[in-house]
């Protein structure tokens, strides 16, 4: 009797990795409402086999019983390392001592990492390059460099003769659910924000790869994290506008608050932005999800940060936004600062030397004594126009 179940994605090529329903943080960081998933793909050729990727460790005994639903473990020729992270090489030690011939293939870069993480000897590693090929008899596998996709040694793998295409991280999506991406209505927005969560700070370099595989025939993609792609161009064009950060006329709109005096002034500029014909995202930081912050980052064109003073420095949470928002290099062109006091001030400048780095343009601040007065709910309204005027400029 089958534990579990495989599926085809092409001509055999078996998707034979594990469905995570149950994590619910990534990195200690990113939020997965919908858990996720580590594909591995099972691809038979006519005289040997390879594995594209494993999963993340306490999910290898599930990874061997699929492959044993196809061919015995111990006849596997070669594992593919795209990427060395453990969600996807995790299991490597495991298939390695289940198939004593097999070689690891994998980048210059991927091969020290092997032997770090994974203990992997050099003689079991095969380094392949750009270009390089492997030939499995009916069908060969071609290799892509992908640098910093998220880490500095990956790799795409692409089958040839089936035009399918195995890029790991790029492309993916935090679902447990769904085989396939005609199967998520909404696949867009989860799209969105694992590349907000990940691949953001590498738009360069997710540009350049991008620019690579639109010169490549393909058919399917078959990413490490959610459904395969069965129509390749939606998500490709949904790429091609995020790596070229490309922004909407949209603001971003993060404020914690203590005794409400912060969000007195954040309403009104967000009402009066709306008023402009500005989409606004909204979030108080005591209860917002960093990952759909992450997702409204990835198109928004003007950032607007609020918070009260405490202990004569920003709010600890509005810390971490700034903080998170820097490390994430978000495409924003436009900010505003907003920031209220009791006793004593320096919020603001604390606010600024943290988003200094992002290279905004600061349209206005404004750090105030108490709630907002009629005056200052003039001046925030001022602001607010001024904002949308530079975010209407843009388009």
């Amino acid at each position: 009797m089958k534990l579990y179940s495989v599926f085809e994605i092409a001509d055999n090529v078996q998707w034979v990795g594990a469905r995570d329903w149950n994590r619910r943080i990534f990195d200690a960081l990113i939020p997965l409402p919908y858990g996720t998933t580590y594909n591995a793909y099972l691809v038979q050729g006519e005289e040997k086999s390879a594995l594209i990727d494993t999963v993340n460790p306490g999910f290898e005994k599930e990874l061997e019983a699929k492959i044993r639903e196809i061919i015995d473990p111990s006849n596997l020729d070669y594992v593919v390392m795209n990427h060395a992270e453990p969600d996807h090489a995790g299991s490597i030690p495991h298939v390695l001592s289940l198939s004593r011939k097999a070689e690891l293939l994998t980048s210059e870069k991927g091969a020290q990492m092997a032997k770090v993480y994974y203990s992997t000897p050099s003689e079991r590693i095969h380094v392949v390059k750009e270009g390089d090929s492997i030939e499995l008899g009916g069908k060969s596998l071609e290799f892509v460099d992908a640098p910093f996709l998220h880490w500095p040694e990956t790799i795409f793998t692409y089958l040839v003769e089936d035009k399918v295409l195995f890029p790991c991280d790029f492309f993916g999506a935090h679902l447990a659910h769904s085989r396939y991406d005609e199967d998520v209505t909404d696949l867009s927005v989860h799209a969105k924000r694992y590349f907000g969560e990940i691949m953001m700070p590498y738009k360069g370099m997710g540009k350049r790869a991008l620019d690579k595989v639109k010169g490549m025939e393909i058919k399917i993609i078959a990413p490490s994290h959610g459904p395969v792609h069965k129509h390749p161009e939606r998500i490709m064009e949904l790429y091609e506008s995020w790596v070229n950060g490309i922004t909407r006329a949209k603001a971003l709109v993060v404020y914690a608050t203590m005794w409400l005096d912060t969000e007195k002034m954040i309403l009104p500029l967000v009402e009066s932005l709306q008023s402009e014909g500005i989409e606004v995202a909204l979030y108080n930081l005591a209860s917002a999800d960093i990952g759909r912050i992450a997702e409204d980052l990835v198109d928004s064109r003007a950032i607007v940060l609020g918070s009260p003073t405490v202990l004569g420095g920003a709010h600890p949470l509005a810390v971490y936004a700034a903080f998170l928002a820097k490390a994430l290099k978000p495409p924003a062109r436009f900010g505003a600062v907003l920031t209220s006091y009791g006793w004593g001030g320096g919020a603001l400048k604390q606010i600024a030397d943290l988003l200094g780095p992002l290279k905004l343009e600061v349209v206005g601040t404004m750090e105030i004594n108490g709630p907002p007065t009629g005056d200052d709910l003039s001046r925030i309204r001022e602001l607010s126009r001024t904002l949308a005027g530079k975010i209407k400029e843009e388009q």
